[in-house]
């Protein structure tokens, strides 16, 4: 009996350590987020949110999702736009597929990643039901317009938890830009004119097309679909491509990466994202059949792949650079020019480098501070194809 009521102690014990570890480390990454938008916000700019794919559909087609982050751009409503005030730190605008009949919804950067107006208000590990919650209470406050109640003032179904509480179900990986203030004018300017009606089309007309006409918008011809490696659809991987090869060649756009990881709890973790080739390539249950049947077009796909489809991401690092470098925040790095194989760039990490973090804020209730938040975040030598 004593040998039972020790091992209960220890899971007790192993069960609460990991609970600890896992709010320390959501604390660490939300601070730096905070600091990454102090630091992003100094100047204008523009990034793609390239969204890891999550749950049933996530399995099927894991290509993911894909938006885009403006710092100095804000939402008037989820369907107009402004110029931001001080101390506001932006928008995601992105495609949805059935909300309201709209054809693109903006959402202030905190509710987009975690439902809350405030980071003080981020849990520090969630269950499923309380990211329901947590989404309910801010669609009732600010998203009426696009989700009614159901019958009985019960909470609706359907897409819209996709505009707020991304962070809960998948990481993101974010690419930046620099942008000026008239280029955030004239996106502004078109936006709120052009007609918001929805027609979502999965192959020719998705989020990663809309991701790419507004990168477009900044960078006017840099993003591209990929008709070898997509089959001809846009990709939220082939934007994220697209739009690195293109930092390669114009170093003076100041290009950066970050990433935004899944808030610790009992949700399943997302996947990592896939091209369409890839994604046919990675998956028995397509690969053997195809080779079976159509053995030429499989064999076409492996060299589509093998040429055009890589593009790796560091695992573990939280804060990047395209160069694959741990960068300090507020520092970032320009991008190393192309070189001779503008197909394909592989940008090598050095030697691993330690990213400070903001400092570590005291616990409220015990005023104490955790002692991993003293340490640096850990870096991730790896490369990017």
């Amino acid at each position: 009996m004593n040998k039972v009521w020790s091992s209960q102690r220890a899971r007790n014990k192993l069960n609460q350590g990991l609970g600890h570890l896992s709010g320390v480390l959501l604390l660490a990454g939300v601070l730096l987020l905070l600091f990454l938008i102090q630091v992003i916000c100094a100047h204008a700019s523009v990034a793609l949110l390239m969204e890891e794919p999550y749950g049933h559909f996530g399995a099927m087609n894991p290509t993911g999702h894909s938006a885009v982050y403006l710092n100095h751009v804000c939402a008037a409503s989820p369907t107009e736009l402004r110029l931001c005030q001080p101390g506001e730190s932006g928008v995601v605008i992105s495609r949805y597929h059935k909300i309201a009949g709209l054809d693109w919804i903006a959402i202030p950067l905190i509710p987009y990643l975690y439902a809350v107006e405030d980071v003080s208000q981020v849990p520090q590990s969630v269950d499923q039901a309380q990211v329901n919650a947590l989404r309910d209470a801010y669609r009732r406050k600010h998203l009426l317009d696009l989700a009614m109640n159901g019958s009985h003032g019960k909470t609706p179904k359907g897409e819209w938890t996709q505009l707020v509480g991304e962070s809960y179900d998948r990481t993101i990986h974010g690419f930046e830009v620099v942008s000026t203030t008239d280029e955030d004018e004239r996106f502004i300017a078109l936006f709120n004119d052009r007609n918001n009606t929805g027609h979502f089309n999965i192959l020719f007309h998705n989020c990663a097309d809309f991701s790419r006409a507004v990168l477009n918008i900044y960078l006017p011809d840099a993003i591209h679909r990929s008709v070898v490696a997509d089959l001809g659809m846009t990709s939220p991987k082939q934007v994220a491509r697209s739009l690195v090869q293109y930092g390669r060649k114009h170093p003076e756009l100041e290009m950066s990466a970050f990433m935004i990881p899944q808030v610790p709890g009992t949700i399943k973790r997302s996947k990592p994202v896939k091209g369409v080739a890839e994604s046919l390539m990675k998956k028995k249950r397509y690969v053997i059949p195809m080779a079976i049947l159509t053995p030429e077009l499989t064999g076409g796909l492996v060299v589509a792949y093998l040429a055009k489809g890589r593009m790796e991401l560091p695992k573990n690092a939280l804060v990047f650079n395209v160069n694959d470098n741990v960068m300090e925040p507020g520092k970032p790095v320009p991008v190393q020019a192309a070189n001779t194989d503008p197909g394909r760039t592989p940008l090598t990490s050095s030697a691993p480098v330690s990213t400070p973090i903001p400092a570590p804020v005291p616990d409220a209730a015990t005023g104490t501070t955790p002692a991993a938040l003293a340490t640096a975040l850990p870096a991730a030598p790896s490369t990017i194809h």
